[in-house]
């Protein structure tokens, strides 16, 4: 990261001594913040008004080396948290009452992966995932030593899956602090995320979430190739990644500049192609059938449509067929990407990237009929990014952790046979359910006030203009219903280790 002030307001600071190049300062979450700020004083306060910190902090402890070790203790805590099923197995209800379900504990053994079956490769066997994810999952199981299906292989699959996730954790956070610009301790929300430990292990996602976290970090330094390349490769792992394309077109018929979005689409439909492709043409049944799985599969668990249909059964009435809720889930969400679009194109000043982001990936989240525990990753990256206020951060956090809980107590009343002693009602389980839908829409209608109202934005207070924003930065408007001129200025302009003295949601 420079350590050169990048263009921006006027500075009136002090000028420097020749040969002395000036260090950027960087947001001090414990003075800017208001619930960081109460939380530290049991440790001795915030950070003190006379210090100026900058991008390199003194000695080895820099912001990123710092976040990098909170990462590795919460990866750590992941794995903690599946204890018992490393010990015991992966057994059905066992998994879901000890809360340490994961997807790769059942899936080593029930696809094949145990003995050497690697998906869209071996002859006749399917999977119910993009082609990235398969290759993956098949050859992280020809890391496992042995042979047989035994708990030690499984525990051991587990492990591999978990430090290569560790990994693309740390890779995630890194990327997110780089690109955070004044704000790198905004990263802390992925690092420490406590529904991000719970989740980390229980499927790949953070694959998906990291190659989206650099397609964005390449796009923010002006290089829509590279961010294309990501993203193509993060769609060949899981769908969403391809959604930041929504975000760069709407950017670019805000701005006229078309070359970043047609570069980056391009990119990434090319690099898509070069891992589907061969797959298509060899294996055609097979590549599809993630398609077809997930077109004709019912509702997921956690979606509001499961909620729907078990309330329908619980009280005697039809269930929407799978059709109709395929219809439905796609129209809302086409629907929710063109109210987006209308915002992005009427907003007195061009939305940042990372809110963009945000808001069409939790759109996709709230409609789509299949959601899992995990899909929380793809979204505090992008919180982070779009709406750092450690507050609502939190509050959503817990909803989510609850959620988490009720998820598997409702899973182990299904498996189990309905023993009453430890399990949910429905009624319970739905209410954590539209708890944590509702909680992120609250988000997404803070993200939505601070869109409309750029001046309660903690980002731009910095005056920053969009540090995602790549080639847009500073980008003139052209739509004939927007103020001519040239590239937006800051609404307020405030010094970076101040408070927030705006209103908060």
């Amino acid at each position: 990261m420079s350590e050169q002030e990048p263009p921006g307001p006027p500075d009136r600071r002090r000028p420097l001594r020749p040969g002395r190049a000036r260090v950027m300062r960087i947001v001090a979450p414990t003075r800017s913040d208001p619930v960081l700020r109460r939380l530290t004083e049991v440790v001795g306060g915030p950070l003190g008004r006379h210090s100026e910190p900058g991008v390199v902090a003194p000695g080895f402890f820099t912001v990123e080396r710092v976040l990098i070790v909170l990462t590795v203790v919460a990866a750590v805590l992941s794995v903690v948290v599946k204890q018992y099923c490393r010990v015991n197995g992966w057994h059905t209800p066992e998994h879901f009452y000890a809360a340490c379900y994961s997807d790769w504990g059942e899936l080593f053994h029930q696809r094949g992966l145990d003995v050497g079956v690697i998906p869209f490769i071996t002859p006749g066997e399917r999977f119910e995932y993009p082609v990235l994810l398969g290759a993956l999952a098949g050859l992280t199981a020809l890391l496992v030593p042995g042979s047989g299906a035994s708990v030690a292989r499984s525990t051991a699959y587990f492990d591999i899956n978990a430090v290569l996730t560790a990994a693309t954790w740390i890779v995630t956070v890194v990327a997110t602090v780089r690109m955070s610009h004044r704000r790198p301790w905004d990263a802390a929300m992925v690092a420490v995320a406590p529904a991000v430990i719970l989740s980390a292990t229980i499927n790949w996602d953070f694959w998906a979430v990291m190659l989206a976290a650099l397609a964005m970090l390449a796009f923010a330094r002006d290089r829509p190739v590279l961010a294309g390349v990501l993203i193509g490769l993060g769609t060949a792992v899981k769908l969403y990644p391809v959604l930041l394309l929504g975000a760069i077109l709407v950017l670019a018929i805000r701005s006229g500049r078309w070359r970043p979005f047609l570069l980056s689409a391009a990119t990434a439909a090319g690099s898509w192609l070069v891992v589907n492709l061969p797959l298509m043409l060899t294996d055609y049944t097979g590549w599809r059938y993630f398609l077809d799985f997930t077109r004709e599969r019912p509702a997921g668990y956690s979606s509001f449509w499961y909620v729907q249909v078990a309330m329908a059964d619980r009280l005697h009435m039809p269930p929407a067929p799978v059709p109709v809720i395929n219809t439905l889930s796609t129209g809302l969400f086409v629907l929710c990407c063109v109210g987006i679009a209308v915002l992005a194109l009427t907003a007195r000043r061009r939305p940042r990237m990372g809110q963009l982001v945000f808001l069409i990936v939790a759109a996709f989240v709230l409609t789509n009929k299949v959601y899992s525990p995990q899909y929380v990753l793809w979204l505090v990256p992008l919180l982070a990014l779009a709406r750092p206020r450690w507050r609502s951060f939190l509050v959503w956090q817990v909803i989510e952790v609850l959620h988490w809980a009720a998820t598997w107590l409702y899973l182990g009343q299904l498996t189990s046979g309905g023993n009453p002693q430890h399990n949910i009602d429905i009624l319970y389980y739905s209410a954590a359910v539209l708890a944590h839908m509702g909680a992120l829409i609250y988000l997404m209608a803070a993200v939505v006030r601070e869109i409309r109202r750029p001046e309660l934005d903690v980002v731009r207070r910095q005056g920053i203009d969009d540090p995602q924003g790549g080639p847009f930065v500073r980008a003139g408007d052209v739509l004939p219903w927007l103020a001519p001129g040239p590239g937006p200025r800051p609404d307020r302009v405030a010094p970076a280790d101040t408070g927030d003295p705006q209103p908060r949601l």
